[in-house]
């Protein structure tokens, strides 16, 4: 095979009409949920926090200290919430080599009790959380004189908000009849 380039010739018109194709199709924000622009507009929180943080330690010389103290807990915000957007699209990591040699029932009981598994961790997570609210919730920030609970708040959203799309994620499993875990690899 040759590895030469192969250029045809293409005429006035040819060249004229791909220029008259349709425009790229409209952005469809249907496929994104409430947790997505939480995620989002925490992040743009954090982002402009360490913009300000970089700007007022190597331009004006002079850092505001609160700044990291935001972007941090920013950053907790978006993980914890920004999650539920992976369990709800079932992105986290998975292990799933396992399912190529397993045979189609034992690969399908495992993946529903993958989900069933999931939906108890975050079911505990939740609870955990609580309690550690309830423990240390009224310490305040290190350099702003607000209480923590906001963040840890944010990180009960998240776990609940993470159980309610494995539970999501689990009926769409059982109705549809098949998990994205065994299913993948099948493909092949």
């Amino acid at each position: 095979m040759s590895t030469a380039e192969i250029h045809r010739q293409i005429t006035a018109d040819e060249i004229a009409h791909t220029f008259e194709e349709e425009a790229t199709p409209k952005v469809d924000l249907g496929v994104y949920a409430f947790e997505d622009w939480v995620a989002l507009v925490i992040f743009w929180v954090m982002a402009l926090a360490v913009f300000l943080q970089f700007f007022t330690r190597y331009v004006l010389n002079d850092s505001y200290a609160w700044t990291e103290e935001i972007a941090t807990y920013c950053l907790i915000g978006v993980v914890f919430i920004g999650a539920s957007m992976c369990v709800r699209l079932s992105r986290h990591i998975q292990v799933d080599l396992i399912y190529r040699y397993l045979p189609h029932m034992v690969a399908r009981t495992m993946s529903t009790l993958i989900d069933l598994i999931r939906i108890a961790f975050f079911g505990y997570a939740i609870k955990l959380v609580w309690v550690y609210i309830q423990i240390v919730g009224d310490e305040s920030m290190t350099t702003i004189n607000l209480p923590k609970d906001y963040v840890y708040y944010a990180v009960l959203a998240g776990f609940v908000l993470m159980f309610v799309r494995s539970v999501q994620v689990a009926l769409q499993h059982l109705r549809q009849g098949y998990s994205i875990l065994p299913r993948r690899l099948r493909r092949f």
